[in-house]
């Protein structure tokens, strides 16, 4: 029996500093031994100590503890557990492996790092990642905390930490590229930009090597430990730097207005299948983390990468839920997109439910309300739930509004009824739910998938360098290269290219929903037709910052675009309660090239809607022609308040020259007819001031 004063604590769960020392806890139903080890570095291939924590002293009911006295904040540790190994009873004990904490709140790891190591038999000590001990309360936030800025008034950026700055034409220094510090020295760009918030895809420790041999998992889409910020993305080498380096990055973030949503993968871990590595789950305590299939041998692959994290299970729903307070809490993040967020509709044996619980514990968590939380609302085995995930706070991303605004401008049969829907905020899909129009988050692209300059350069992807033989990534990108596969030095197709990513950028900032465009897109950024961009961290990934001049009159709309919507009247859009009662209430009206005659046919390729901003004191007239041949269109006429007859004044117009394709409302000029003729795929918008 140990001593009362390294018995320890069961609670809190991970590394907790304390006076004198550090309590360590950890969860493991089926072991039947625990040996916690320290180590001096990161490549020791022998602890430096070691603790065998005794199976009734340092165990309450299935949380195994210890307190060890003289530890301090940056000492690095691991464990080893020992049990049963029956893989056909879901049992993966492994004795001879370095395990990292669950809820370790840092992570190192060695340069010999090895996969292989972690899946064969032996002792991997040298070449195994291990977990930091983190003292939490240990930084100055300077008065900081989440912004709470409301999705009305949000414009989001999905980005890359490393791909940001990586490029040596970003003008960081060497050491800071691709890191959080380096990001930081961006913040300008980002504030002149207009985004109000980044999404940043994962951040979480993961493991870069899980990917095709010679290639780099560069997305990040294979986690290992969900408290720890990605070590490889600190510019500080120290085992704390990365938390502290993330927090400073927050903090600028912050202070420039900008919102941090983090990109988290809570359906899969790096661990993969059955021939995968033991890195930290599978090896503290397999059945428990995994959802497991035929008696409990194989792993349910509902992700599409190798296994599916049993979300519902009450353990890994406490991990869930106390990972996203940590990152609110202790790291001040404002936000999470939940990648593929379906699969925590799944229960332990895969089937969706009605009321999944790890779902309703984060929505009534009281520590997150105000938090955004957005959902991919499907997974890669079929479940779609766009319009139908649960609970009231979820917003989520509007695959359909991708679809149906790209089919559009590429002037598929069919596609005007669905691209009106889309613009309104998608009631049809989402009327149902009495919500606001912002839980439609419209984007046409995102990281995966082509980048926007590809969408209108490519009819087919292009991922040979994949090493996959072309067979990776979708097939259904509905898009059109203009006339030409690839890169292009005729003008014409130049100019049209550039007028198509303003079509798309112009249809996701004037609908009804949180815009979303991912970085680069601004300055059509190209992955030269690869939609599958996840193992190339290279300059095909990277932002080139040459782009900024190259194609600075797309730069200028997006700008121009933001900073029009940044300035929404906040009192107005608090008065806002749900989608269906702002299209219930709104004075609109929709029109074809005859007014008050829409074409809704399945031939039709155009459609305008005349709208009221009340808090503005504006009407609108949106014209979009997704059909390849000008079009005139005839204009309702316009009075002001007092009966004055108005003027329209063109705001925007896709098809003209930079900078008369977009600019400042207050200096829009007069259209002297009452016909105007839009050229074929183009947007236009014209405003007239009715009052004010």
């Amino acid at each position: 029996m140990p001593s009362a004063d390294i018995i320890g604590k069961s609670s809190p769960l991970g590394a907790t500093v304390v006076d004198g020392g550090v309590n360590f806890s950890v969860y493991s139903r089926s072991a039947t031994g625990v040996e916690l080890l320290f180590f001096d570095r990161d490549d020791d291939a022998t602890p430096s100590r070691s603790v065998v924590l005794d199976p009734v002293g340092n165990r309450s009911y299935h949380y195994w503890h210890t307190f060890v006295s003289g530890i301090q904040a940056g000492q690095l540790y691991g464990y080893r557990m020992f049990g049963q190994s029956e893989p056909s009873t879901g049992l993966r004990f492994d004795g001879t492996k370095v395990l990292l904490d669950p809820y370790g709140r840092g992570v190192v790891v060695p340069k010999s790092y090895s996969r292989d190591a972690a899946r064969q038999p032996g002792d991997n000590s040298a070449s195994a990642m291990k977990s930091v001990v983190v003292d939490s309360a240990n930084y100055d936030w300077e008065g900081d905390a989440p912004l709470r800025r409301a999705s009305s008034r949000t414009i989001i950026y999905e980005m890359h930490v490393r791909g940001f700055t990586m490029h040596p034409n970003s003008g960081v220094s060497e050491q800071k590229r691709g890191t959080y510090a380096g990001l930081i020295e961006k913040i300008p760009y980002l504030k002149q930009l207009g985004i109000t918030a980044v999404e940043l895809l994962p951040v979480f420790q993961f493991d870069a090597f899980d990917a095709p041999s010679g290639k780099t998992n560069y997305w990040g889409y294979a986690p290992i430990s969900f408290f720890a910020p990605h070590q490889a993305y600190s510019s500080n080498h120290d085992s704390l730097g990365p938390v502290n380096e993330f927090r400073d990055m927050v903090k600028a973030l912050h202070r420039a207005g900008i919102e941090v949503i983090l990109d988290v993968v809570f359906n899969h871990t790096a661990e993969g299948s059955e021939a995968g590595p033991t890195l930290c789950f599978r090896g503290i305590d397999n059945a428990t983390y995994y959802i497991l299939e035929n008696r409990r041998e194989y792993y349910s692959n509902y992700t599409g990468c190798g296994n599916t994290l049993n979300g519902n299970h009450p353990i890994v729903r406490r991990l869930i839920v106390d990972s996203l307070l940590y990152w609110v809490e202790e790291m001040h993040v404002d936000g999470f997109r939940f990648d593929l967020a379906s699969i925590l509709s799944r229960d332990a044996t895969g089937n969706p439910m009605p009321n999944p619980p790890v779902l309703w514990d984060i929505e009534t968590e009281p520590a997150l309300a105000g938090t955004k939380l957005l959902a991919e609302a499907w997974d890669a085995a079929g479940l779609y739930q766009v319009g139908a995930f649960i609970g009231d706070a979820w917003l989520e991303w509007n695959g359909r509004f991708r679809d149906d605004i790209r089919d559009f401008f590429r002037s598929q049969p069919g596609a005007v009824r669905r691209v009106a829907d889309r613009m309104v905020g998608s009631p049809e899909i989402f009327g149902h739910e009495d919500r606001e129009a912002e839980q439609s988050i419209n984007f046409v692209t995102c990281h995966d998938g082509f980048t926007l300059n590809d969408l209108v350069s490519y009819d087919q992807k292009h991922n040979e360098e994949n090493g996959e033989g072309n067979r990776d990534g979708a097939d259904d990108n509905r898009s059109w290269n203009c006339g030409v596969e690839g890169p292009s030095d005729d003008s014409l197709i130049e100019k049209l290219r550039s007028r198509q990513v303003k079509n798309f950028f112009a249809a996701t900032m004037l609908s009804l929903g949180l815009p979303m465009f991912v970085m680069g897109d601004e300055v059509r950024r190209t992955q030269l037709g690869n939609n599958n961009a996840y193992c190339q961290d290279n300059e095909l990934s990277w932002f080139d910052w040459s782009l900024l001049d190259k194609h600075a009159d797309v730069h200028r709309f997006v700008s121009l675009l933001c900073a029009r919507r940044g300035l929404r009247n906040a009192e107005h859009e608090h008065q806002r309660v749900s989608t269906k009662t702002i299209l219930q209430n709104a004075n609109k009206s929709w029109h074809g090239v005859k007014l008050n005659q829409p074409d809704w046919g399945d031939a039709s390729h155009s459609i305008a809607l005349c709208g009221e901003l009340r808090h503005e004191g504006l009407l609108f007239h949106l014209i979009l022609n997704g059909y390849w041949e000008p079009l005139e269109f005839e204009l309702p006429p316009v009075t002001s308040e007092t009966g004055e007859s108005l003027k329209w004044r063109r705001w925007i117009d896709t098809s003209l020259d930079s900078p008369d394709d977009i600019v400042p409302w207050e200096q829009a000029a007069e259209v002297a007819n009452d016909i105007y003729q839009v050229p074929g795929r183009a947007v236009v918008m014209l405003l007239a001031r009715i009052k004010g």
